[in-house]
């Protein structure tokens, strides 16, 4: 009896542990995709990738730093812990769904971005991570011989970034985040650099409340237009955390909006996609 009882138990948890992972599944393919949500500071939420993968976040933003040969994820060193890794954080549950959802991070979904941002050393980080996405080149998009070949995941690496060592690479898993220097310039292609990121207040007064002035609306479109010309996307970061700033930033084109307010700009996006319909 205590034998029987025992495999029932077993037999019981089993099916408990595949309802839970049916119903997961279920959620996560409910989810819409928001292919212009990118989380800023990711990691600080409670749930790190996963608060902004519920939320159908397509961008998510990591701050690491290398560590005796790992990259760990933190914003300042003194938050460091062994525990919170590139990979365990990122590039695992990443991987996983890459491989439930056919290649996908959603079901039939959008490409995904990983920013990384280097807070040390750009070359030797980079080494590090080189090495690290090797054991993820199945989800990874990557440029050879043959171009970009885009995949579920693409990398794209910021803060303090090795542009020159990623341009001398016949083969690489990772791309650059730009400065408006690097646009200006266009001696990068995109297939190095896809991304141009600045600082909203270097450039910009209006702080996403009343109305923004017709000159910071021209100079914007110039901004977005010139990126677009040369197969690039925009993306600001320190912007103002309020609706008037998310609609007119995605009325305009910018193609990542920033935040740290993962729900509040799913409920705007959501809404500026519904009532176009």
């Amino acid at each position: 009896m205590e034998r029987q009882s025992l495999s029932r138990w077993i037999l019981g948890m089993l099916c408990l542990s595949l309802l839970v992972d049916c119903q997961l599944a279920l959620l996560q393919a409910q989810v819409t995709p928001l292919d212009r949500a990118h989380a800023h500071n990711d990691y600080a939420h409670q749930r790190p990738l996963l608060d902004a993968l519920d939320a159908g976040f397509c961008s998510v933003e990591a701050d690491v730093y290398l560590v005796d040969g790992d990259l760990w994820v933190a914003h300042d060193r003194e938050d460091l812990k062994s525990t919170r890794r590139l990979t365990n954080l990122y590039l695992d549950p990443l991987l996983q769904r890459a491989r439930n959802y056919g290649g996908r991070i959603y079901p039939d979904g959008p490409e995904f971005h990983l920013m990384i941002d280097f807070k040390s050393e750009a070359e030797e980080t980079y080494r590090a991570l080189r090495n690290v996405l090797k054991d993820y080149q199945e989800m990874l998009t990557e440029f050879g011989s043959d171009g970009v070949q885009k995949k579920a995941v693409t990398i794209v690496i910021s803060g303090n970034r090795p542009t020159e060592l990623l341009a001398s690479e016949t083969h690489r898993l990772a791309f650059i985040d730009g400065r408006f220097k690097d646009m200006d310039d266009n001696k990068a292609a995109p297939d190095l650099i896809p991304w141009i990121s600045e600082n909203w207040m270097d450039h910009f007064v209006w702080n996403g409340r009343g109305t923004m002035t017709e000159g910071e609306e021209v100079k914007l479109k110039h901004i977005i237009g010139k990126a677009h010309e040369q197969g690039r996307k925009i993306r600001f970061w320190s912007t103002p955390e309020t609706g008037a700033f998310w609609r007119k930033a995605h009325g305009m084109g910018v193609d990542f909006i920033n935040t740290d307010r993962l729900k509040r700009l799913r409920s705007i996006l959501l809404e500026i996609e519904s009532s176009k319909n």
